[in-house]
């Protein structure tokens, strides 16, 4: 069973790690946090899909980005992610 999060009328916040002209910036809603749920979007495509991690999950994406574990690069179907990438993440579409 899946499960959707209503995130049209979210209140979105750029990450202050976004370089300031309009490139590689990711926002995130606040909203759901306290239920343990972070989303984010690509701010240059706010209409676009957003995708939905468990706190834990996020915590540790950014963590292993930190440390050098994940490398922030587009994959192709013969490059697939590490097992353990992608745990606890979801797609939401925003409605």
């Amino acid at each position: 069973m899946t499960s959707s999060l209503d995130l049209s009328g979210a209140m979105w916040i750029k990450s202050t790690h976004s370089d300031g002209n309009g490139g590689n910036c990711i926002e995130w809603a606040p909203v759901f946090a306290p239920l343990g749920v972070i989303s984010v979007r690509d701010s240059k495509d706010p209409q676009g899909p957003a995708l939905v991690f468990s706190a834990e999950a996020f915590a540790a994406f950014v963590a292993g980005v930190k440390n050098g574990e994940r490398r922030l690069t587009a994959r192709t179907p013969e490059t697939p992610p590490p097992s353990s990438f992608g745990r606890g993440v979801s797609s939401a579409p925003l409605l």
